[in-house]
């Protein structure tokens, strides 16, 4: 194993929230007497890899009694991620279920001892969730889809090429949040990248999986689900076919004696032109199954994306209504899924927007296994130029409440495997955001969202300032005016990038294809399904059930309800459900337009005070990072005046309503 050592990481990355031997001196002293279980394990190696970086002087101990820090097994009253860490007679018991545990156990201890943290250190703890992964959207080429730090940590020149060491840190940060499961591959799989589960790539695939095994990793790959015919051994992808199970079981048995912890594929079928079931008039159950299928024998795992939609759609048509289509065809299936074919449904049921509605069929299918899939990587929300802290909108989709006023039965309840919902396996995962880039996320403050989001898989209860400061304690600066700056940024920016976007979740109004900055009618006219539905009278899409599409019916009666009605609707997302006049009045008083005019400018204005802000920091901060980041708030306030102007004087051309406070619109 290579070691990996703290205070000498390679120049040309940072260690992001990962303490060094100078932040941790109180713990350094406990190093020297080590009481680990007996037996061999990867994951022991690991941690002995781990203490011995930051004390070489450690000793071995053979004795429980007399270890400084020991480690013991409690398989009996323990699952295998559970730990307890407690602190008596000046020694550290830490105890799990299994070595897993014990690897998040230490991580949670670095986070605790840090000096910047004084963190209390007795806790027992698990994860609220038991899959926690994240997906790549990398390109065999080097490119990476939704991308916005760079290149691929993994492939170049439809290669794999990566750098060992970096990715044994890559390893370690994500480990050091939680993370168990990785698909270091695009869902919309490519030619080249058809060949990752043939025989020329996979002892490469092999060694990269090692490398994430030894922090508790497992890794995944996105397929084809026509790879049959397009590595050209066949002619048919049809899931019912004989010879295509037979090519499948084929690959199956081939990756295994590769990776014999493989943990499975990730498949995007039928939707966005992508080949799937649907090409030989079979259903995503059959798909999904005969995938499944191949994989049970080696306890594989099938993570279907529910992601299908017709983009198609003729514009003028507004009884096809794209937010409807995941629960139309999916919710029928319900029951029909083996039990390793887990369903990947998106938070909301468009596209990662700033805001969206919970999907409906998060809180559907209850006897099919689950996992919500959510985008760190900010494709709409800035794309890592524009802060923009996304643990609140996560937060705020967690405690979405399905079927109001029965028990268990949030997002929350439901994914962690509390509600009743019959699921062997749930949980969460999401869109990276890292890359090649010096600062892993491009931003640097960008790191707060995949900390973030590791930090609330595992407790969704964290509180969202208390989890800001800590990583920014752990990250930039333990100066108490930074601390407090950061953290106030960091919580302010969802809401302020919502502002100068897009009004009360009606969304899509970025520039097509690369969906960066505003273009109000970019999509308007498409065959996306992606409209506002804009004229001289009002705005928003009509979903209610009696004058509109009817997708409020997808949801519980009682939110059906609320959804429904004008009045009742939550108002940041009124013109997601609703069409409605310039004049409308709003609970806040305002009519429609004018909430448009006041929050765009106020949004400019929140990024004004972040340069502001961040300019005090100065001294307190690296050079490198404060660059970057000043930098970066630099472009994020260009763009967020490009788009206060364009949609102010937009919607004042379609209203020839003026704002009432007399700022500067074009006209």
């Amino acid at each position: 194993m290579q070691p990996i050592i703290n205070d000498n990481l390679p120049r040309n990355y940072q260690k992001c929230w990962l303490p060094s031997s100078t932040d941790i001196p109180w713990l350094i002293r406990y190093l020297d007497n080590v009481y680990l279980p007996e037996g061999e394990d990867i994951i022991k190696s690991t941690l002995i890899n781990e203490i011995t970086a930051l004390n070489h002087n450690i000793k071995n101990s053979k004795s429980l009694q007399e270890a400084s820090l020991s480690f013991v097994l409690d398989e009996n009253n323990m699952v295998s991620e559970q730990y307890s860490i407690d602190y008596q007679n000046d020694t550290i018991r830490i105890v799990s279920g299994g070595w897993q545990g014990f690897l998040y156990a230490w991580f949670d201890l670095l986070r605790k001892a840090s000096s910047v943290l004084n963190s209390p250190w007795q806790s027992t703890q698990k994860p609220a969730f038991p899959v926690r992964m994240i997906n790549h959207w990398d390109n065999l080429d080097g490119t990476v889809e939704r991308g916005y730090a760079g290149n691929s940590l993994f492939f170049h020149n439809n290669q794999i090429h990566y750098d060992e060491i970096r990715l044994h840190h890559y390893a370690r940060l994500l480990a050091s949040v939680g993370i168990n499961a990785i698909a270091i591959n695009n869902v919309n799989v490519h030619h080249h990248e058809t060949a990752l589960i043939d025989d020329s790539l996979l002892p490469s695939v092999a060694q990269i999986a090692a490398i994430f095994r030894q922090y508790a990793i497992r890794l995944f790959l996105s397929v084809n689900f026509a790879a049959p015919i397009e590595t050209g051994e066949l002619s048919v992808a049809d899931p019912l076919d004989p010879q295509v199970i037979d090519w499948w079981q084929t690959r199956a048995e081939k990756i295994y004696q590769q990776i014999a912890d493989f943990g499975g594929y990730i498949v995007k079928a039928d939707s966005e032109h992508r080949p799937g079931p649907f090409t030989y008039q079979r259903t995503h159950a059959d798909g999904a199954n005969m995938l499944a299928r191949t994989l049970a024998p080696y306890d594989g795992l099938l993570y279907w994306r529910c992601f299908v939609y017709n983009c198609q759609q003729q514009w003028y048509d507004r009884t096809t209504d794209r937010a409807k289509a995941a629960w139309d065809n999916f919710a029928p299936l319900d029951g029909q899924f083996l039990d390793n074919v887990i369903l990947q449904i998106k938070n909301g049921p468009m596209d990662f927007q700033v805001r969206e509605p919970v999907s409906p069929l998060l809180g559907s299918m209850p006897n099919t296994n689950k996992v919500m899939e959510l985008q760190i990587t900010q494709e709409y929300t800035g794309q890592q130029i524009d802060l923009c802290w996304l643990v609140p909108q996560w937060k705020t989709i967690l405690n979405f409440d399905t079927r109001p006023g029965e028990r268990d039965a949030t997002i929350l309840d439901i994914l962690a495997g509390h509600s009743q919902h019959h699921m062997q396996h749930s949980g969460i995962t999401a869109v990276v955001n890292t890359g090649d880039s010096v600062f892993w996320t491009g931003h640097p403050l960008a790191q707060a969202n995949l900390y973030g989001y590791g930090r609330l898989l595992w407790d969704p209860l964290i509180d969202e300032k208390s989890l800001a400061e800590e990583w920014c304690k752990l990250s930039l600066s333990t100066a108490p005016k930074a601390v407090e700056t950061i953290s106030q940024m960091l919580l302010s920016s969802w809401l302020t990038y919502e502002n100068y976007t897009s009004p009360l979740g009606v969304g899509w109004m970025v520039q097509p294809h690369h969906h960066y900055g505003p273009s109000i009618d970019g999509y308007e006219y498409d065959s996306w399904g992606t409209y506002h539905y804009a004229d001289r009278y009002g705005l928003g899409v009509d979903r209610t059930s009696d004058s509109g599409t009817g997708y409020v019916k997808q949801y519980h009666p009682l939110n059906c309800q609320m959804y429904n009605n004008p009045g009742r609707c939550p108002q940041e997302l009124l013109l997601f459900f609703h069409h409605l006049q310039y004049r409308h009045v709003l609970p806040s008083g305002k009519t429609l337009i004018q909430h448009i005019y006041d929050s765009h400018f106020s949004g400019v204005n929140q990024v004004e005070l972040y340069i502001q802000q961040w300019k005090t920091l100065e001294g307190d901060i690296t050079e490198d990072i404060y660059s970057e980041v000043l930098q970066r708030l630099v472009k994020q306030l260009a763009n967020a005046q490009a788009w206060r102007d364009q949609i102010n004087t937009y919607f004042y051309r379609k209203s020839g309503i003026k704002d009432s406070r007399n700022r500067n619109i074009y006209p």
